[in-house]
């Protein structure tokens, strides 16, 4: 009776001892396989046997790409206080578990710490545009220092980023005030070439109606002296002489604009004076203007006529 209540427990204990000796590494793991206490092999992904009762897993490690963010608070050279954010991708060598196993207690407190000390060491000799500027010399600088000191523990770093460049609060606005300045002043320059280039058109196009019109006005003027003459001509062919000529063309004119003045209903105009005689004392004004200015001018050639001669007599008794 009591070997049928053994036997059953029996196999069930066997059973739970086959079952302890079988284990699964998961792809992309190496499990590390201790014997009481002592190291014994590294077992790769799939089904793996190990001795019941005596051999243990002591440990698996992860063998894909990790990725460790490290938060660092530093100085410039100019005396800016600014955060950095470094992403360190990194990934343990499939040929060299034993040592990131037992050679680190704990890798991320150990990348961490270089980390600190390259972003420290390199940031303080930058100016803060600096930073911005040279962020990849700054990844690269970690990168290969981080590679220095990790290979002989295992692992291989893949890539180094500074993924953010955090200055300091007011700093950051201090900066955006100067971007802001910079582009009024851009827009500024913009604003006052275009206001110049409109001046410049609108006085270009004055000064071409002002031309235009003179011209206009001189060749009016040049028509008007061509029809005076030519009306001159005809009343001389027809004997009249050239004072009785001229005043038939003033009193004609004179009547040509009381007509003119005449037709247009809503005009305030008023000539003055109106009468006949009008035309008649502007001509005789016009005349005696015309006879004084003659007079003027032969008597001033004269004068420097004279004032020439006896510069040259001076002249001459000098020498």
């Amino acid at each position: 009776m009591i070997n049928f209540v053994l036997i059953p427990i029996f196999a069930i204990f066997l059973l739970l001892l086959i079952f302890s000796g079988i284990f699964v590494v998961r792809q992309q793991t190496s499990a590390v396989v201790e014997r009481f206490g002592k190291f014994t092999s590294i077992r790769n992904s799939g089904l793996q046997l190990k001795v019941p009762l005596i051999d243990q897993v002591a440990g698996r490690i992860n063998l894909k790409v990790q990725q460790l963010d490290v938060l660092v608070e530093t100085k410039t050279k100019d005396n800016v206080f600014v955060k950095l954010k470094i992403s360190v991708q990194f990934q343990v060598r499939k040929d060299n578990v034993y040592d990131a196993f037992y050679k680190l207690e704990s890798p991320h407190d150990q990348i961490t710490a270089y980390v600190f000390d390259v972003v420290r060491a390199e940031v303080p000799k930058m100016k803060l545009d600096d930073v911005f500027e040279r962020k990849d010399d700054i990844a690269i600088a970690v990168n290969r220092e981080l590679n220095e000191a990790m290979q002989s523990y295992g692992y291989d770093i893949i890539k180094t980023l500074v993924t953010d460049i955090d200055p300091d609060v007011q700093v950051k606005a201090a900066m955006n005030r100067i971007n802001a300045a910079e582009r009024e002043k851009v827009a500024a320059e913009y604003d006052a070439e275009a206001d110049r280039i409109k001046i410049v058109a609108k006085a270009r196009a004055e000064a071409e109606s002002k031309r235009l019109q003179g011209q206009g006005i001189a060749d009016q003027r040049r028509e008007i002296a061509r029809g005076l003459e030519e009306s001159v001509d005809v009343l001389n062919n027809v004997g009249i002489n050239s004072q009785e000529a001229s005043a038939l063309i003033v009193v004609t004119q004179h009547y040509d604009t009381l007509q003119a003045i005449g037709e247009e209903t809503n005009s305030n105009l008023i000539l003055l004076p109106n009468s006949p005689q009008a035309g008649s004392e502007m001509l005789n004004n016009m005349v005696a203007s015309f006879t004084a200015s003659n007079q003027i001018g032969e008597a001033m050639k004269e004068q420097n006529k004279k004032r020439i001669e006896d510069q040259k007599r001076n002249n001459k008794n000098d020498s």
